[in-house]
């Protein structure tokens, strides 16, 4: 009976979660659906008039160079941060907890008007300000994912053992570390980018029609057209499951690699 009413539990979450985006596409796709369950009829030309607008090429490739650019930065500088704070300044972790929660308590829009007020008369290109408050934004999401895996696989000890054998704190951590911490570091970057590619209220704010991101595209047809408008979020959607996809199977097959290429008799010493 429990395995029964688990099963149909699931089985109820997947469905909430997937006939939306299964009407979604249905809709994208339907050249009218307005007196029938079903749609009337099946067309490519909504994803024609689509990929054919300049607009909307343009506004994918901002929105992947903000929100792909920020990410690789967060993770460049939150990696070895996290892994020096772990290693030297342990007693800074609850001031970083802290910090990090006072991430949640600044609403999207108050940061913005705040942002707004501080740096448009200055020099520096609003784009950058938009850069760093998604960097910020998204500070959680990194620090608890790399966090936890550094804690799960217990970087303290894996580096004490490294350097009884000979090895130096920045070889165990590109040799022993890294390598075991990287499903969580892909896991978080992903997190982060997703939550960044639908960000709306901070880039409409501080930068509007200057520029246009995926969202704002979306915004400004969503009043135009259904159907143009259920396009946009298909290939929404479709982009983030290709991503995720090929970063998944690029990081399980080099995982396979080094398992197959180390001997099971090898011990850290001869990884180092």
């Amino acid at each position: 009976m429990k395995g029964f009413v688990k099963n149909l539990s699931l089985i109820g979450i997947s469905l909430y979660l997937i006939v939306p985006l299964i009407a979604t596409l249905m809709y994208s796709l339907a050249t009218a659906w307005s007196h029938s369950i079903l749609p009337e009829g099946i067309t490519l030309k909504w994803y024609g008039a689509l990929f054919t607008d300049g607009d909307f090429i343009q506004s994918m490739v901002n929105s992947l160079l903000l929100v792909g650019g920020t990410t690789i930065a967060a993770v460049i500088i939150m990696v070895p941060a996290i892994y020096g704070i772990v290693l030297y300044f342990p007693k800074l972790e609850p001031f970083i907890k802290w910090a990090i929660i006072g991430v949640y308590t600044m609403p999207g829009i108050i940061s913005s008007v705040g942002l707004l007020k501080a740096y448009s008369n200055s020099s520096i290109p609003m784009i950058f300000v938009v850069a760093g408050a998604y960097f910020v934004s998204i500070l959680p999401f990194m620090y608890q994912g790399i966090r936890n895996n550094m804690r799960n696989i217990n970087v303290v000890q894996l580096v004490e053992a490294a350097e009884i054998l000979g090895a130096t704190k920045m070889q165990a951590f590109t040799k022993i570390i890294l390598p075991n911490i990287m499903p969580g570091i892909i896991v978080s970057a992903l997190l982060s980018f997703s939550v960044l590619f639908g960000e709306f209220v901070m880039i409409n704010i501080l930068l509007g029609s200057n520029f246009k991101t995926i969202q704002i595209f979306l915004m400004e047809n969503l009043k135009k057209n259904g159907h143009i408008s259920s396009a946009i979020v298909s290939c929404y959607f479709i982009l983030l499951a290709l991503i995720t996809f090929a970063i998944l199977k690029l990081t399980m097959s080099k995982k396979g690699e080094r398992i197959d290429e180390l001997h099971p008799n090898q011990t850290v010493s001869k990884e180092i």
